[in-house]
C-alpha cells in the first residue's frame, strides 16, 4: 500500500460538525477501502480517521476467539471505542465527526487534515501551530528518526 495518503489540506468543520475529506483523500480512500471509515481520538489532541478496513486489521484479534487480551490492548481498545464510532464517506464527501470527539480534539471550524500513510489526522489549526512551535524538528530529531526508520523491519 505504501504511501496511500500523504501530504496535508485545509478544511472546514461545517455547523453539523461534518468535515469535508479533501479530495485526493476521499478518492484514494473510496478507491482502495470503500466508503466505510471508523474516527476515533486516541491522543486527545487530535482526531484519526481511519479507513474501516485498516481499522478492523488493526483490531484483529492475533488468535480466532482470543478473549483476554492483554491489559494494554483492553485500555488501547477501551479508549478508541469510548469516543470512536464507525461512520462512513456521504455522497458530498463528507464524514461526521461527533460532538465528543470534537470537544475532546479542540476542534474549531478552521482544521487541518494530514495524511498518515494509511489514515488522516484532523487537527484544530490553531492547537497544531501552538504544538509545531513548541517543539520545532532540529537536526538531533531528524538524526533519531533515519535511526528509528532504517531499524524497522519491511513488512
Amino acid at each position: 500500500m505504501g504511501n496511500l495518503l500523504i501530504g496535508s489540506y485545509k478544511a472546514k468543520l461545517d455547523k453539523g460538525g461534518r468535515i469535508k475529506i479533501p479530495e485526493k483523500f476521499r478518492t484514494a480512500i473510496e478507491e482502495q477501502f470503500g466508503k466505510g471509515l471508523f474516527v476515533t481520538s486516541l491522543e486527545d489532541d487530535f482526531v484519526q480517521i481511519f479507513p474501516l478496513p485498516t481499522w478492523e486489521r488493526m483490531m484483529k484479534p492475533p488468535a480466532e476467539g482470543a478473549r483476554y487480551p492483554d491489559p494494554d490492548i483492553q485500555e488501547f481498545n477501551r479508549k478508541a471505542n469510548l469516543l470512536g464510532n464507525q461512520s462512513e464517506i456521504d455522497s458530498k464527501g463528507r464524514v461526521l465527526i461527533s460532538p465528543s470527539i470534537r470537544e475532546q480534539a479542540g476542534l474549531q471550524t478552521d482544521v487541518q487534515v494530514i495524511g498518515v500513510n494509511d489514515y488522516l489526522e484532523v487537527w484544530d489549526r490553531g492547537r497544531l501551530d501552538e504544538k509545531m512551535a513548541r517543539k520545532p524538528l532540529a537536526y538531533e530529531d531528524f538524526k533519531k528518526i533515519t535511526k528509528l526508520m532504517s531499524d524497522r523491519k519491511p513488512e
